[in-house]
């Protein structure tokens, strides 16, 4: 095929509302270098990282919520300061459509990529770059990957948009789960259980064998148990306490005391979010006389996604998409995303 010079995209011209997204048709077309590839993006998805960087919740100078950002920030990106203009978008499918030298892929792959792209380093055995942050993403009609990063789901029953609903949502929650050591048996509390994260995480840890009580609002509970949960709580409610062996959670927030209390002694906590306040109290007590282990996840080791990978081309998972838009609808796509309103997925279509 003709690949074009310049393409249509978003660009994030810096941090503050949805008026710093900026719908463009001249945006340059990378060419691949060796090991890189340029993929035609057919899907994309939303997720609460591009509204966090975009109003800069990142940076340790918020304290708040992302929706109580209304601060001027320097370095609110995953990795500090961005480079701007930036093209979002961390969940990618699309079809590779050039290659360098030396990548392992031909055009007509269909393919996808982690949001969070493992780059270890001596000193940082946990160092990673943001696709979609550190480097452009998918909020275009094509994006320049490394062949190391991709993976090939050609096989996949699943759609382009499923595809584009998995990367970000499933693979936070599968490093989560792994992290945590959910395995079969256990009983696992999921915070914001009907959000994109939430309902990845009911899956995949109703699929190795736990027993899963999500967290939720009552409209949306039938979701949450059809996605595999065996119980759900009402957002708001009290929780029992010494009762589950894993919490996982993406919301944080006034209730995170709430959550350490409702393990086990010698259980584990799972994080991966804070949509609700990234600052939180507790008691310690709670914490080391119980033996409680608190894992901060977000570093995913190229075997986690592997997995995802596996499980896509398998049609062993099948995210919930509520809603598609064309791309340059973008900020509805967002504000609609904020309200919590809708379940699952959103999606946005180059």
């Amino acid at each position: 095929m003709t690949i074009p010079d310049t393409m249509q995209g978003v660009y994030l011209t810096g941090h503050g509302g949805p008026e710093m997204l900026d719908w463009r048709e001249d945006i340059p077309v990378p060419t691949p270098g060796p090991g890189q590839v340029l993929v035609r993006v057919a899907a994309a998805g939303v997720n609460n990282t591009d509204i966090n960087t975009r109003v800069g919740w990142y940076s340790s100078d918020v304290t708040g919520a992302t929706s109580d950002v209304d601060q001027d920030v320097d370095a609110g990106g995953w990795g500090g300061a961005l480079a701007f203009p930036r093209i979002q978008g961390g969940d990618l499918c699309g079809h590779v459509v050039a290659v360098g030298s030396d990548t392992g892929f031909e055009p007509g792959q269909r393919v996808t990529c982690p949001i969070n792209l493992p780059r270890p380093r001596t000193g940082n055995p946990q160092g990673f770059i943001a696709l979609g942050s550190e480097m452009d993403g998918a909020f275009a009609q094509y994006c320049l990957v490394e062949a190391d990063d991709l993976y090939d789901v050609s096989t996949s029953p699943l759609s382009d948009q499923e595809i584009a609903a998995i990367p970000c949502a499933f693979g936070t929650a599968e490093n989560l789960l792994t992290r945590a050591g959910v395995t079969a048996g256990h009983q696992v509390l999921i915070t914001g259980a009907s959000g994109g994260v939430g309902l990845a995480a009911v899956q995949l840890a109703a699929l190795r064998g736990a027993t899963v009580t999500g967290v939720t609002s009552a409209s949306k509970a039938e979701i949450v148990l059809g996605q595999g949960a065996s119980s759900t709580i009402d957002r708001g409610a009290p929780l029992p306490n010494g009762t589950y062996d894993v919490v996982i959670d993406v919301v944080g927030g006034a209730a995170w005391a709430d959550l350490i209390l409702a393990l086990k002694p010698g259980g584990h906590y799972a994080c991966s979010g804070a949509i609700a306040g990234p600052m939180v109290q507790a008691d310690l007590r709670e914490i080391y006389l119980r033996d409680i282990t608190i894992h901060g996840c977000t570093y995913q080791s190229a075997e986690v996604f592997g997995r995802l990978v596996g499980l896509m081309n398998a049609g062993k998972i099948r995210p919930l998409i509520s809603k598609t838009y064309p791309l340059r609808d973008i900020a509805q796509a967002q504000a609609e995303f904020e309200s919590k309103t809708l379940p699952g997925k959103l999606v946005l279509i180059p």
